[in-house]
């Protein structure tokens, strides 16, 4: 089963969180659960705020290209297209809003799960929480926004 990112347009997956074309970058990999999205992340130590929990940066720049993810998949999917269908859906954060509920421990796997809460026109409104062991240490919210065509081509 092929991720959301694995379907971006080469010109714009080098994205510091969710290009693939970036080899010094996250490189995270997004899914539909059923309703929801998933992402899966194992933190490395250079990840570290305090010893022993991740840098809130980090955790915030797991929400955002989280949210970017499902926004587009769930664009193709409100649309009735598969994710490999021209023109290309991709988006761009318009807004990021982190809610930090808890230090975030860096030992082990996180879990991030999205849901999105509005479809109107170019824009996808997403929710998605972070999970350390199950338990929910940040949420947050992204205003996706559609990519005009072209962007990305230089």
């Amino acid at each position: 089963m092929k991720a959301f990112q694995d379907y971006y347009p080469e010109n714009v997956s080098h994205c510091y969180g969710c290009g693939s074309k970036n080899i010094h970058g996250h490189r995270i990999k997004t899914y539909w659960d059923g309703e929801e999205t998933v992402t899966h992340f194992t933190p490395e130590p250079y990840h570290t705020a305090i010893p022993g929990f991740a840098y809130g940066g980090l955790i915030a720049s797991l929400i955002d290209c989280h949210s970017t993810g499902t926004a587009a998949a769930a664009m193709y999917r409100a649309n009735g297209r598969e994710m490999d269908t021209l023109p290309p859906l991709r988006f761009v954060t318009g807004s990021l809003h982190v809610d930090f509920l808890k230090p975030t421990p860096i030992n082990g796997v996180l879990e991030i799960r999205g849901r999105v809460k509005e479809i109107k026109g170019r824009k996808v409104v997403v929710e998605s929480t972070v999970l350390a062991n199950g338990v929910a240490t940040a949420r947050g919210e992204v205003v996706a926004l559609q990519m005009p065509e072209g962007f990305g081509n230089q």
